[in-house]
């Protein structure tokens, strides 16, 4: 009886100084060890990509975000703020409706659709969003023709969080900015143009702009205006 006690003890004292042992080695020195390394080498990515302006935190480069007015009263979705370049459609992007302070960066879902491409809903939203696209980015001197809207411009991402635009849907929204900011045409194509990220090595996926990056800087064009 004596030896079983003694035996079991000595079990429970070598499996306790092993859990000791391995929460210190797992638990405290490898994330410790992990965490400077990726501090040390890839700080910014480490951070979540972060994107600032004006010394705050607006957002990440690797998440979309909406750019809307504010809700009126009665209104369950919010209306486009047209001063800014606007993503991708999708319900899973967090609002930001002023693009130096994200205050309202609320993420509700993400994820895709799921619907069939002859989904009858998926079908009406597509055009509904094209009409609203023609319409929106329509000026006086300037008309957009629905074959000018790209697949992107109505149909959310698969993972809802996009945060870029090609760039041919941020050239069809530059003449909408323009007129809206009080801006030359050419200014805006201008900071389209810097924003444009090309192929990853040349030739892996297709040229891109990151929505938050480009309205930062109109942003800034518009502040440097006035």
């Amino acid at each position: 009886m004596n030896n079983s006690v003694a035996s079991t003890a000595r079990l429970l004292g070598a499996g306790l100084r092993a859990l000791l042992v391995l929460t210190v080695i797992c638990g405290v020195i490898y994330p410790l060890a992990v965490t400077g390394i990726a501090q040390g080498l890839f700080n910014n990515k480490a951070n979540g990509s972060e994107i600032k302006s004006e010394g705050k935190v607006v957002g990440s480069e690797l998440i979309g975000q909406r750019y809307d007015l504010p809700l009126k009263k009665g209104q369950e979705t919010a209306e486009p703020d047209l001063k800014w370049f606007q993503p991708r459609p999708s319900n899973g992007l967090g609002s930001n409706q002023d693009a130096g302070v994200n205050t309202q960066y609320n993420l509700i879902l993400s994820g895709a659709t799921n619907l069939a491409g002859d989904n009858k809903d998926l079908i009406a939203n597509v055009k509904a969003a094209k009409a609203a696209v023609v319409k929106d980015n329509s000026t006086a001197g300037f008309k957009v023709r629905p074959s000018d809207v790209p697949a992107e411009a109505v149909t959310s991402s698969g993972s809802g969080l996009d945060p870029h635009i090609s760039p041919e849907y941020a050239d069809l929204q530059v003449h909408r900015i323009a007129d809206k900011n009080h801006l030359g045409v050419a200014q805006v194509q201008k900071l389209v143009d810097a924003h444009t990220d090309g192929r990853i090595l040349g030739f892996v996926g297709e040229p891109r702009v990151n929505v938050l990056q480009l309205n930062i800087a109109l942003k800034e064009l518009v502040a440097d205006k006035g």
